[in-house]
């Protein structure tokens, strides 16, 4: 019997193969509210730098994280439209923000605020991307779990990856003209309502 390998010996196909077999727990992971989930990619979404709270909560290695895809750490609850609209919107150059559920790498998941940023070198090409993510007020989260559940729900109607992910587009913008507010709009008022209702407990 050849010796078992730890997961910074196996290649990127077998790791997934490893975390899809692993069962999610349904236990939420958090973090404190001062700290910043930090993470770069190339222009191909393979990380090249995770810092210690990314490192810590989603329970991997740098060895195990350093040069594998981001979606390493996709959870299935996530909509496939929801990242299809963040990587047209960083392929474009431009910034996006937006609420995210993740898995780790024992089956736990965690909710983010993410701020995903293009990287530009001299030329003003772009040449990666910088992911900051924050502890999300948990009434957005709420907000935001509804609408991606009817999003998947969709989804998971079409025959293919990229034919779900068409669809659940569609229906976004659907539902984001029946709400008269764009993405971006949506996604900002869920923050400052998040952040009045913080301020109003402080007092």
């Amino acid at each position: 019997m050849p010796p078992c390998r730890s997961n910074d010996q196996m290649n990127w196909g077998e790791q997934k193969a490893m975390r899809d077999f692993t069962k999610l727990t349904g236990v939420e992971r958090s973090f404190d509210e001062d700290e910043i989930i930090v993470s770069k990619t190339d222009t191909k979404g393979r990380i090249t730098y995770a810092n210690e709270v990314f490192l810590r909560v989603a329970q991997y290695t740098e060895e195990e994280v350093l040069g594998q895809p981001h979606n390493l750490i996709r959870h299935p609850e996530m909509p496939r439209c929801v990242f299809q609209y963040l990587w047209d919107t960083i392929s474009e150059g431009r910034e996006v923000f937006a609420y995210v559920i993740n898995r780790t790498k024992l089956g736990d998941h965690y909710w983010v605020f993410a701020h995903v940023t293009p990287t530009f070198d001299t030329q003003g090409r772009i040449i990666g991307y910088h992911s900051n993510r924050r502890v999300p007020d948990r009434k957005a989260v709420e907000t935001v779990r509804k609408l991606y559940t009817d999003l998947r729900s969709v989804e998971s109607k079409a025959g293919s990856a990229r034919a779900a992910s068409e669809a659940g587009l569609a229906a976004l913008v659907g539902r984001l003209q029946e709400m008269g507010t764009t993405y971006d709009e949506l996604i900002f008022q869920l923050a400052r309502e998040g952040s009045r209702s913080s301020m109003a407990g402080a007092c």
